[in-house]
């Protein structure tokens, strides 16, 4: 026989106001019937109550953990670009630290949009005229975005010549020119160096090293960018305007503010100061690895430490255990070969565009469109649940 349940034990078990449960009978979610002791009031079936509370705390359980996916958390979007496993990083299922000792930044990109190898325009415009490689990047990208063919209905193996001018263009605004060659050995020559040479070498091996690290937030902007159509450069373009944010791209200036610091108050106090509330040490330790981070592992075995980063190296570990990552590599590249102090993030944007690119591509191939649901934590509207 069917359980009826009057209007309190129902509110209690779905854990809602009187005028939710009228809208919810009213909309015929739960069947209501008059009470026989008093047709004033009425009854509800408990099958019904339980089914919609049941669903109620399933939906809040899926918010709660789309929600906190949102934080380096699970699910995640389905992608075959690269991924972190065992302590390491891999492209399309290859060892980056091992790509690196023989890819340029060009063949990196074709390996991880999936396609071939494509030679860039020989002919290309002036970068814009503007006062640092970041500044140049952006309008650059702004530029392009405003002319390029949206990615909606297009296939990957139709876009790797424009992928390629649009990493050469990327390249030519950091370099301050439309030159030949490769990217490393344009870059090493406007900061000073000589194409071929160790400087160039090192710069070839961070463009291999930092052009993808999974679902990172750039690449999750490019990725929703791309989701709706909009073109590669526009993706990039999202890709680079959130990578200028000192959480992600930023972190080589903290480095420096760190070293600063350590000049004033002592290496020891410097760190004890910027851990202070359990707050992540500048260009130390990384999420993804338990250990320490394969790509910076990779390039420090390279370069000579400066006394300074040294000092702070070691002190870090020494006191709290933590090793350096990605972002203390690229000062310590930039100070082995006295590069611009824009160079680390100039590096960071070049190399990761590469990924952004990639991920652009693929997202759009899918035919997803990103779009997650808001939990609102405003005013409640009237009637609300």
């Amino acid at each position: 026989m069917a359980e009826w349940i009057d209007a309190s034990e129902a509110q209690a078990r779905l854990g809602v106001r009187p005028q939710t449960l009228y809208a919810y009978a009213s909309r015929g979610r739960v069947r209501v019937a008059p009470d026989p002791a008093d047709p004033r009031k009425s009854r509800y079936l408990a099958a019904d109550v339980d089914a919609l509370a049941a669903h109620a705390r399933l939906s809040r359980k899926r918010r709660d953990i789309a929600e906190g996916a949102l934080a380096w958390g699970e699910p995640a979007l389905v992608s075959a670009i690269s991924t972190v496993a065992d302590g390491k990083l891999y492209y399309r299922g290859q060892d980056a630290v091992a790509l690196a000792e023989q890819l340029t930044h060009e063949e990196t990109a074709a390996l991880l949009r999936g396609g071939e190898a494509v030679e860039a325009p020989v002919s290309r415009p002036s970068p814009p005229q503007a006062e640092g490689a970041v500044a140049r990047m952006l309008l650059t990208l702004a530029a392009l975005a405003c002319e390029a063919a949206p990615l909606a209905g297009r296939r990957g193996a139709a876009l790797g010549g424009e992928a390629a001018a649009l990493l050469a263009a990327i390249a030519d605004a950091v370099a301050g020119e439309a030159a030949p060659g490769a990217v490393h050995d344009r870059l090493a020559r406007a900061w000073g160096h000589g194409p071929g040479g160790e400087a160039a070498d090192a710069i070839r091996r961070t463009l291999v090293l930092l052009a993808d690290h999974e679902l990172n937030p750039s690449a999750f902007a490019a990725r929703v960018a791309a989701s709706t159509g909009a073109s590669l450069a526009a993706a990039a373009l999202a890709g680079l305007a959130t990578l200028t944010g000192p959480r992600h791209g930023g972190a080589p200036a903290a480095i420096r503010q760190a070293l600063a610091r350590a000049e004033t108050a002592g290496v020891r106090a410097a760190i004890v100061e910027a851990i202070a509330d359990a707050r992540p040490l500048p260009g130390f330790g990384h999420p993804l690895y338990a250990h320490a981070d394969p790509r910076a592992e990779a390039l420090l075995a390279r370069v000579a430490l400066t006394p300074a980063l040294a000092a702070f190296r070691d002190e870090a570990r020494d006191y709290a255990g933590l090793f350096p990552n990605v972002d203390f590599a690229l000062v310590a590249v930039a100070d082995a070969y006295r590069l611009p102090q824009e160079a680390p993030i100039a590096l960071f944007a070049t190399a990761r565009a590469a990924g952004w690119i990639a991920h652009a591509i693929e997202q759009a191939e899918s035919g997803v469109m990103i779009r997650p649901r808001a939990r609102y934590s405003g005013v409640r509207p009237p009637n609300a649940d």
